[in-house]
Formats: structure tokens, sequence, C-alpha cells
């Protein structure tokens, strides 16, 4: 075999994308025959000094990733019937609007059957969906949901159930964080959607169908100031990672999706975290808010709500992979939803802990202030404190005289 020189490797480098990018848009079949053609005339040409064995490998890798494609084609979702909580906004409300479209029978639950968001669903969707006041704390508001839904579907089954609703009620240290807020979390995020899974699990067995679980990053990954949101979210990815396995041999499906920020429900509400913070601020004890300084409270406020502005608006990019979840051959375990999830689990898992915890911390929050007790006194303060001290020692001489 003959050496290769250096123009060989451009060649084979030249090849590999090529041939990476022609096996992409084979398996996402968006591909068209012209362009097909353009692409193997291409490569042709490009890989006349490569070995006829590495040729004859990527070509048969080619037809072997597009035979799978072709014997898993995605399924229709004519007759199929899901269940989507959370519907009153965001991911919930858009999916709800996207699987009626595709033609699904959805059960939208809301929290406010008299909302905004329900009586849209309402107003701009089929006949086929159907809306269900449902909080997933409640227990009995679930099992209500069951019967109506079991009875309307009869003996077919569920073939999805997509838990979405989540809450994320507050923001900041952990030090700073009531133990309530930590309750609440894991209250709607872990325990709700718990106690929803096994309450349609049955239904899902019978269809042989599709859990698919809306999480979040925070829940693998340490950001500062969402320890409340990201434990609850923790707990709820190894439930779900757990369910995985276990419904393995009933045929059920179970996929993850974690998407990147987005603008969803009240995390770009500026009043509600507004009066978070001056609960936050109540109920501090005088001595936690003089060693972190109310100006530092005040900057992770702010921070977040510059952060929840610049996220993304557009939802669709989490909508379709609950789409795929649900309809693919073959579906994931674990989606990533949105750009720069997959950088942040490459550097959480690959990289040092020093530059994973300084990419989060220069991703999330860029912080300025230190908590006030560990901040280096200023000139000003030296001097005020100065003049304390003098008039501290003037007075004790008025006494004395």
């Amino acid at each position: 075999m003959e050496d290769f020189s250096l123009p060989s490797w451009i060649y084979l480098c030249v090849v590999a994308l090529m041939v990476g990018g022609l096996v992409k848009k084979v398996v996402a079949s968006h591909l068209s025959a012209v362009s097909s053609v353009m692409a193997w005339l291409s490569a042709t040409v490009l890989a006349q000094r490569l070995p006829v064995a590495l040729l004859l490998g990527l070509t048969c890798g080619i037809c072997w990733l597009a035979w799978r494609r072709l014997r898993h084609a995605p399924m229709t979702a004519h007759g199929k019937a899901v269940v989507i909580t959370g519907c009153d906004t965001g991911f919930g409300h858009a999916t709800a609007k996207r699987l009626d479209a595709l033609g699904f029978e959805v059960f939208a639950t809301v929290l406010d059957l008299a909302g905004e968001g329900a009586r849209e669903l309402q107003r701009t969707c089929s006949s086929r969906l159907t809306v269900l006041q449902v909080d997933i704390t409640q227990p009995p508001q679930v099992h209500k949901a069951l019967l109506a839904i079991r009875t309307r579907l009869g003996p077919k089954g569920l073939w999805g159930l997509v838990n979405n609703a989540g809450v994320c009620v507050n923001f900041g240290d952990t030090e700073l964080s009531l133990t309530s807020n930590f309750r609440g979390c894991m209250e709607v995020n872990f325990f709700g959607t718990l106690e929803v899974t096994k309450t349609f699990l049955p239904l899902l067995r019978q269809a042989k169908g599709r859990l698919v679980t809306i999480s979040s990053p925070a829940g693998d990954l340490p950001f500062p100031c969402l320890a409340a949101y990201g434990a609850s979210k923790a707990a709820l990815n190894l439930l779900v990672s757990t369910l995985r396995h276990e419904l393995q041999p009933w045929g059920v499906a179970v996929s993850t999706v974690l998407p990147s920020s987005f603008k969803t429900g009240q995390s770009s509400n500026y009043a509600y975290w507004e009066e978070q913070h001056k609960q936050l601020l109540r109920a501090l004890s005088p001595a936690l808010l003089a060693d972190y300084g109310e100006d530092y409270v005040d900057e992770s406020r702010e921070l977040f709500q510059s952060y929840a502005q610049t996220a993304n608006p557009d939802l669709n990019p989490v909508v379709d992979t609950i789409v795929e979840a649900l309809l693919s051959a073959r579906p994931r375990p674990c989606y990533f939803a949105g750009p720069g999830v997959g950088l942040m689990y490459f550097i959480h898992s690959y990289c040092p802990f020093s530059v994973s915890n300084l990419f989060l911390q220069k991703q999330f929050l860029k912080k300025t202030l230190a908590p006030r007790a560990l901040r280096k006194p200023t000139h000003l303060d030296l001097s005020l404190h100065n003049n304390n001290n003098n008039n501290n020692e003037e007075e004790e001489k008025v006494k004395l005289t």
C-alpha cells in the first residue's frame, strides 16, 4: 500500500466530511435524488487515491444506515391517544396543539380550566382534543382524570404520556432559600409526576406505548442558585432511568427530554420574581442578610431576570423532540432539545471539575459581587470605620470630663 502524503490526508478529511453529511441527510430523509448523485460523484472524484477497502467500508456503512432508516420508518399518529400534563402555557400548550394537528387524540391537563391557555386549546384545536382540569399534586384529581380517559379510550389503552408539568419556585443560593421552596419543587416536579406516571402506567402497558418526561439539565449539572429546582429534577431523572429498565419487559419505551433555555411559564414573569424576591428578603435573618448583603441578593435576581429575557421564545425544538419520542420506531432514552445542551454535558463529563464549574458560572450567572462578609474592605469602608472609631473616642473623652 502506498504511503499517505499530506494531500492524501486532505482528501481523506474532505471525503469524511462529505460522507458524514450524506449519512446525516440520508438518516433524516431530507436528501433528494439530484443531491445524492452529486454527492456521490464529488466523493468519487475526491477519493481516487484512497484505498479501495476504505471506500468499500464507507459504502457499506451508508447502505446499512439507509436500510435501517427505511426499516424503522416513523409511525403515524392516527388512532393514538396521548395525555399531556401542564398545558396552560409553554411546552405543554405548544405540544398539545402540534399533536392535535398531527392527528393524535389529545388529553391536555391544565391547572385552570377557565384560563386563557385552556380556552385557546378548546377554541383552536379539533374535537379530538379534550381539556381536563388536573393539579398533579392532588391524587383525587389525577384519578378522576384516569377514569374519564379510560372510559373514553376503552380497550385500546394509552399510547403516550408526556410528563411536562413542572415549576421553579425560587432562585438563589441554597443557604438563602427557604426549605418550603425545596418542598414546593419536589411536590410538583417529583411527587406530582410520580403520581401521574403510576396512575397511567396500566394504560401505557396495555398499549405498549411511550413515556416521555420533560426534565432539565439542572438535574444533572450543578447550576448556581438553582439547588431547589435542580434537586427535584435530579430525583426525577433517576426515577425515569429506573422506569426505563423496569418497563422494558412490558414494551413501554421511556424517554427523557432535556431542553436548553426557553421562555416558558413563570421564567419571564417579572412581577412573579419580584414578589419572590421581596418574600425572600422578609424571611432572611438579619445575621444572614448581613453576611451576604442585600446588594448580593439583588444582583442574583437581576442576573436571573436578564438571563430569562434572553431565553429562546421558539419552543419548536422541544416540541419536535417530543413528537419524535412518541412516533419514532426506535426512540432514544435521552434527547437534547435546543442549542448548547450537548456541549454542557460534554464539558461536565470529560473536562476537569474546575473547567466545568467555570463554564457553568460564566454561561449561567456572571456574578460580580461576592458575599459581603467575604469582600475586602474598600477605602470608603476604611474611612467610615476610622471615623466611627474617632467618634467613639471623642464620646469617651466627653464622658470622662
